[in-house]
């Protein structure tokens, strides 16, 4: 999953701090699933726009809200910049 995201990302899982990075996002990622977390499909909203960023969000079937924003690569693709876990 890490490599979905710029070199210096940051994600927001909602702990109280920031996870700045792409090899210490990677380290997130196992520990969340080392403990077992699942990851749940939802319902994701049609992608906001703007140049080359986007704004992501999905609503989790627990109802919980993300956010996510992505930036445009040179090549075409997408790489999230910032990940929120959720807005609440």
């Amino acid at each position: 999953m890490a490599a979905l995201f710029e070199p210096h990302a940051v994600v927001d899982s909602g702990e109280g701090q920031l996870t700045r990075g792409r090899e210490a996002i990677r380290a997130l990622f196992a520990d969340i699933v080392a403990t077992g977390r699942k990851f749940a499909a939802g319902n994701q909203a049609p992608a906001v726009v703007s140049g080359d960023l986007a704004l992501t969000s999905t609503r989790l079937p627990d109802g919980t809200v993300t956010a996510e924003v992505a930036r445009r690569q040179g090549d075409g693709t997408w790489l999230w910049v910032i990940d929120r876990f959720s807005v609440a």
